[in-house]
């Protein structure tokens, strides 16, 4: 008997399980315990592969984990393997592995033995498979810190496999920041420790993701106290910290921009409470009354509103009005005057910009409906908004989300709308220049604010409210409106209604010396011919229409005339001042800004 024949009988009577696998995966051999364990003859599995002779998941770890081990290491040690017999018996084992090669270092074949594991064994293989199926981070590692295993969570959320960890430094995998903490003998000191709880890490995945986890562990330790390994269990918080970081970054933004915000509502809420005298609608006509009982009966709800009227009838004042009468009357008012936006500036109006969000963006903004939060926004002439843009104007609307130029993070806001317009948007709907359902958006609720020629007495009342606040704001003596004044004035058309009045009371104390009114002269105008000539003046005709620019002209030439009547004194008895019934410090400012100086020769 040669020495091979004396080792291939000893190969086929040992008495554990054995086997011999070529480099093409199949079996060459396997000896006589191996068969009868199995319950096959040698000519029926010589030339198969391992995997047909065990379980669906033993057949998946030797494709994924043992075969690509032996190609790495060259050897497995105790790997649970679970076999089948001829009859459909599981047989529960562990293997040890190795690769045998020649002198030269060429592959020979895999030698692999089975031993059987008993009932112990199985319950810790349960255990084993356990671990690494629960839906958990785990990673267990030796006394020198190198992974033992890992469960299937631990390698999904790292995008390894398990032959890629298994057996390496578990700092291979932590940040280039926790690899500098744990140089040294810092890693050892934390395994000697035994037990941690919730401490930050940091791991990278294959991919190259950051992962920021709390990371908790507990220890086995041997007779002597020495940790023998320690199980670690990681919780993912890298959403948490992106959101806790982002809240951070926002919450600051938010202190850098609340002084600039408060100003910026401090001065709309003046500008708004100036434009409109403070809320204050003045008359007692039906049609008046008409229109505040509309404003009174939606003011306390959120409905959207459209106002609608002709141009200069004080539908401003009327968003003022129901604004003033809502519960967010202690929130702002925001006006917005749309046709001023130009097209490419629209979303930054409306919904602020970051800082290099388009060339000129040189801070962050903060936008019109940002700055209405909590309040109500005016939508002064609504249907000037280019067809293209309103759509962007809807969503807001409907949503009460945006998002700044420049910026991906949605905002809330709460705010009511107010919209006005002199224009028919029902028409402009018809001919494709307003979206219909913005339309219906905003006309929640319609109010007709009535024109000034159908307010009967009403313009009496306000055109010596005006004439009061004008004296009072140019610093002259109080004026009254004469019977035959306020009769021109009931009997005039209006058609540039209240704002109409206003520039004419304002025109009429400019040109009137001492304290006798001159509205002949400013209600010679296109269209009220008939009102002038009853004042049977011969300055009121129509060759005395005077446009901003005249009207600027002649007062400046009356401030002349007065200041070379006086001799070029401004204050005192028989100055300037006293002859144009303004207060000296007034007259300064007019000079100021009219720039006049007195002549050298003077």
């Amino acid at each position: 008997m040669t020495i091979h024949d004396d080792y291939q009988w000893l190969f086929r009577k040992a008495p554990a399980m054995i086997t011999l696998i070529g480099d093409e995966g199949r079996y060459l051999d396997m000896n006589d315990a191996f068969l009868d364990r199995l319950g096959f003859t040698r000519e029926e599995m010589i030339g198969r592969r391992p995997a047909e002779f065990v379980t669906e998941s033993s057949a998946h770890r030797i494709e994924s984990e043992f075969l690509p081990t032996l190609r790495r290491t060259g050897k497995l040690e105790n790997k649970p393997i679970t076999l089948r017999t001829r009859s459909g018996e599981v047989v529960e084992c562990l293997t040890n592995s190795l690769v045998e090669h020649d002198p030269d270092g060429s592959f020979v074949r895999i030698v692999a033995i089975y031993s059987e594991v008993a009932d112990q064994a199985k319950a810790n293989l349960k255990y084993r498979h356990l671990y690494r199926s629960t839906p958990a981070m785990l990673h267990t590692v030796d006394s020198n810190g190198c992974i033992m295993t890992v469960t299937d969570h631990w390698l999904q959320k790292m995008a390894y496999t398990r032959d890629e960890v298994v057996g390496r430094p578990i700092v291979d995998f932590f940040s280039t920041v926790y690899q500098k903490k744990f140089a040294g003998d810092r890693l050892q000191e934390v395994i000697d420790g035994g037990e941690f709880n919730n401490e930050e890490r940091q791991m990278v995945t294959k991919d190259g993701i950051v992962l920021d986890l709390l990371m908790s562990a507990i220890s086995e330790r041997d007779s002597s106290g020495r940790v023998q390994r320690m199980l670690v269990a990681s919780k993912d918080v890298t959403e948490r910290n992106r959101a806790e970081r982002a809240l951070r970054k926002t919450l600051a933004e938010n202190a850098h921009l609340r002084e600039e915000l408060e100003r910026e509502r401090d001065y709309l809420r003046e500008e708004v409470n100036v434009s409109m005298n403070f809320g204050r609608i003045i008359g007692k006509s039906p049609a008046l009354k008409h229109m505040l009982a509309q404003v009174e009966a939606v003011a306390q709800t959120p409905a959207s509103v459209l106002v609608l009227g002709e141009s200069g009838v004080g539908k401003e004042l009327v968003a003022h009005a129901i604004h003033a009468r809502s519960p967010r009357a202690d929130g702002p008012l925001v006006k917005v005057n749309c046709p001023s936006i130009p097209k490419d500036l629209f979303e930054s109006e409306f919904f602020g910009h970051v800082k290099g969000a388009f060339t000129g963006a040189h801070r962050d903004r903060v936008g019109r409906f940002q700055l209405a939060d909590g309040g109500t926004i005016f939508l002064d002439e609504v249907g000037e908004i280019p067809i293209e843009l309103q759509g962007k104007l809807l969503r807001v609307l409907q949503e009460s989300e945006f998002e700044r130029v420049g910026d991906d993070i949605t905002r809330s806001v709460d705010v009511r709308v107010i919209a006005a317009t002199n224009r028919d948007l029902e028409q402009l709907v018809i001919t494709g220049k307003f979206r219909e359902d913005l339309f219906y958006r905003l006309s929640v609720f319609p109010i007709d604010v009535p024109p000034l020629r159908k307010r009967g007495d009403d313009v009496i009342q306000l055109a010596q409210h005006f004439l009061e606040a004008t004296c009072n704001e140019f610093g002259r003596e109080p004026m009254l409106l004469t019977q035959i004044q306020a009769d021109e004035i009931r009997n005039y058309d209006w058609p540039g209604n209240v704002r109409e009045l206003k520039n004419v009371i304002e025109r009429a104390v400019i040109l009137s010396q001492g304290n006798v009114l001159r509205l002949d002269l400013s209600l010679a105008a296109p269209g009220a011919a008939s009102v002038a000539g009853s004042q049977h003046d011969d300055l009121a005709t129509e060759s005395l229409i005077l446009t901003e620019k005249d009207m600027k002209i002649l007062q400046k030439k009356n401030l002349l005339a007065a200041l070379r009547q006086a001799n070029w004194r401004v204050s005192g008895k028989g100055g300037a001042a006293e002859l144009l019934g303004v207060r000296p410090t007034t007259l300064a400012d007019r000079i100021k800004t009219f720039g006049v100086r007195k002549p050298r020769h003077s």
